[in-house]
């Protein structure tokens, strides 16, 4: 074989390299899109999940204010409240919030709690956002709101 002739196969190969090396990134842009799209669906309706649940505390201990938190830190909501006692004052606070999408690509929800200034829990809760089992989501919310309420209860 003649040098043109495999000079021209080299080039040849160089432009199919190149071409699949682009169809390559444009299939991975769009997988990260619809990884973003995701994600942006679940943190929309598991922070209306956050919400209307603590919403709910405050009619069953009366004192702690609600509110709803969107930024950096996430989407969802928090409850807190100020007690005046013989010894000093204490701060109680539950907040929870669902993290914005990063390169890690994981959908991420995040709880803190604290009952009279002691941080009884600061917990994650995360999945792959390709793989998300929704529900296990939505139960986890519920069941650290129901085990602080019952710890706040104890707290007396």
């Amino acid at each position: 074989m003649d040098f043109e002739k495999r000079l021209e196969e080299a080039i040849s190969r160089g432009q199919r390299r190149q071409a699949t090396h682009a169809r390559e990134q444009a299939d991975q842009a769009v997988s990260e899109e619809e990884l973003r799209r995701l994600h942006s669906q679940y943190r929309l309706d598991l922070s209306d999940h956050i919400e209307q649940a603590l919403r709910r505390l405050p009619d069953h201990f009366p004192g702690f204010r609600y509110e709803t938190l969107s930024g950096d830190r996430g989407w969802g909501a928090s409850v807190k409240r100020d007690d005046v006692r013989r010894g000093g004052n204490s701060f109680s606070r539950l907040e929870m919030a669902v993290r914005p999408f990063s390169s890690s690509q994981v959908l991420e929800l995040t709880a803190k709690g604290t009952i009279a200034n002691k941080e009884i829990f600061n917990r994650t809760h995360f999945q792959r956002v390709g793989e998300v089992d929704f529900e296990s989501f939505r139960q986890m919310i519920d069941l650290w709101i129901i085990e602080y309420a019952e710890r706040f209860a104890a707290q007396g």
